[in-house]
């Protein structure tokens, strides 16, 4: 325990909980997070490269800065709304959770109720995490993709297709990212 930690007075139980249940995301569930993001980014190339007919070789440089800042927006809004779900997730289901536990745990009489306490609280969080992480990553891109399209398609079809890249891209990830925000 680091003096910091000391000067807190937090127990290493206390610390493992505070980490599950902050804001801040596994380094797993990052790289998952900025794995799809530009998975979902390059989505956009490909409509812009193949409908709207934009030269790769020309157009290399705008879409790989603004794939990199829409992976940057997306794996943020993925980020925001596992965090705000997690919470949800927990309060909803997790008498469900306990009670799920609590049967497997039940022909072990010299469990302590600390410790049945501890296996109720780590199973809510492994639920919740995997549960929040999946509907993150599910809403963002179609959120995502949805505003693409309207953009590119209806709002800005009228501009040069470099415009209307740089702009319905850049705009449907900055709108991701801040309707992540306003999740509650």
């Amino acid at each position: 325990m680091s003096a910091k930690d000391k000067k807190k007075g937090y127990t290493k139980e206390e610390e493992l909980l505070l980490q599950d249940f902050s804001c801040n995301v596994s380094t797993k569930s990052s790289a998952l997070f900025y794995g799809n993001a530009f998975i979902v980014s390059l989505n956009a190339v490909w409509l812009f490269w193949r409908i709207h007919q934009m030269d790769l070789s020309q157009s290399w440089f705008v879409f790989a800065l603004i794939t990199a800042l829409t992976t940057w927006l997306i794996a943020y809004a993925y980020k925001r709304v596992k965090y705000v779900l997690k919470f949800k997730i927990v309060s909803k289901r997790g008498e469900a959770i306990a009670k799920e536990v609590m049967k497997q745990v039940a022909d072990d009489k010299k469990m302590a109720k600390k410790e049945r306490d501890e296996r109720v609280l780590w199973k809510q969080n492994e639920v919740a995490d995997f549960e929040a992480t999946t509907f993150s990553i599910f809403y963002n891109n179609a959120l995502f993709l949805a505003m693409v399209v309207i953009l590119s398609f209806y709002i800005l079809s009228s501009f040069n297709p470099a415009v209307n890249y740089v702009l319905s891209v850049s705009i449907a990830g900055g709108l991701c990212a801040l309707a992540s925000r306003s999740t509650k």
